[in-house]
């Protein structure tokens, strides 16, 4: 499947080399800036590297956190099927222990642990699935992601445009940002036939088979609940099949535990991804314009669900290396360099302009010189 995808999309930049892109197409004065930027954040890197020996053991630290993410997961619907813990608490708690799942997910797309075990490698790509399960196959990801770094905000780059990146605010997007296979049939019209059959195809192919399950599941329960609340409101009682009947309790479980909180965890993630992210006007590989810096108070709570995201994220587009805890550690003097180098910070405005860098007044200006 990374294969079929790596052909569809051209060749991908190398795993851990996400930054080496062409840079003939970027003004000068952002190459400097890009150049200035790396150095800092890899020198970050290795102070703290030289500071914390223990992070030398970086395949036991990411296999550490799957662990204890998996068991927080599970504790919580224990807890709530033993009655000692309320939906509405375990929902969210167990999204936050998702979200470290994510972060290793990408952590391995970029080869950061057992690089050199690939039977370990393989089996933490296989569980980072199960625990965020409404995502597609994280081999199929590498390719897309890896594309992504090579052509962020551009046309070709299906891992944002497929979580509403540049697409105007509407309640079309928010539905879209939720479910992104709604996605798809939303923008169905825009595609030609011939390549929609084959975005089907590809997509079911790469859903398949947990994410297939997880999105079942989800829409079986908004179908079972949505006709057991309107037909009370009528005050018709369904008379639903046995095998429904018997086995409702389990299911409404699995939604509470493993359903539910990858829906709330995918929404916060997909919401500060597809709004830090730029599109459409960018220079082709200039990691300055690519991303913006999106770590205002007002969105603490999504950043609660995708550790924190939209602070960190911008960083790894100019180094790779880094797993997404160093990156946390190295956030507060990458943040000076960037911002210093041209990096824009809390750019709501672009939640207006469907995620476009240049902004209104920047056009005006334009319009005059010209």
């Amino acid at each position: 499947m990374s294969d079929l995808l790596n052909k569809f999309f051209g060749d991908a930049p190398a795993a851990q080399g996400g930054s080496r892109i062409k840079q003939n197409s970027i003004n000068a004065q952002d190459q400097k800036r890009i150049a200035v930027i790396k150095a800092e954040i890899m020198a970050e890197g290795d102070r703290i590297r030289a500071q914390y020996p223990i992070l030398k053991h970086q395949d036991l630290i990411g296999l550490t956190i799957l662990i204890a993410s998996f068991a927080g997961m599970v504790a919580c619907a224990w807890a709530f099927w033993q009655g000692y813990m309320p939906w509405y608490v375990s929902i969210p708690l167990t999204a936050i222990f998702a979200s470290f799942t994510h972060e290793l997910e990408h952590d391995l797309i970029h080869y950061m642990y057992f690089r050199k075990n690939k039977f370990m490698h393989h089996l933490m790509m296989a569980w980072v699935w199960l625990c965020r399960p409404n995502t597609i196959s994280p081999w199929a990801r590498r390719a897309l992601h890896l594309h992504h770094h090579k052509h962020s905000g551009t046309e070709t780059d299906l891992e944002e445009r497929g979580i509403t990146n540049g697409e105007k605010w509407s309640i079309l997007r928010l539905i879209m940002t939720v479910d992104t296979n709604l996605g798809v049939v939303f923008r169905a019209h825009r595609i030609p036939p011939k390549i929609l059959l084959k975005i089907v195809a590809l997509g079911s192919a790469v859903n398949f088979p947990i994410a297939t399950a997880f999105w079942a599941a989800w829409h079986a329960f908004l179908i079972y609940w949505s006709v057991e609340i309107g037909s009370s409101l009528i005050g018709y009682e369904v008379a639903y099949p046995a095998w429904i009947s018997n086995n409702i309790e389990i299911f409404n479980m699995a939604v509470i535990a493993w359903v539910a909180p990858n829906i709330l965890r995918s929404f916060c993630l997909n919401f500060i991804s597809s709004n830090m992210h730029y599109y459409g006007d960018i220079e082709d590989g200039n990691f300055v314009q690519q991303c913006m810096v999106l770590n205002s108070k007002w969105f603490f709570i999504p950043h609660l669900f995708c550790f924190n995201f939209g602070s960190t994220h911008g960083i790894h587009h100019f180094v790779v290396r880094d797993p997404f805890y160093i990156r946390q550690m190295t956030a507060k003097r990458a943040h000076v360099v960037m911002r210093e180098n041209g990096v824009r910070f809390n750019d709501l405005g672009a939640f207006g302009r469907a995620n476009r860098w240049t902004r209104k007044e920047e056009t005006q200006t334009q319009a005059v010189t010209a």
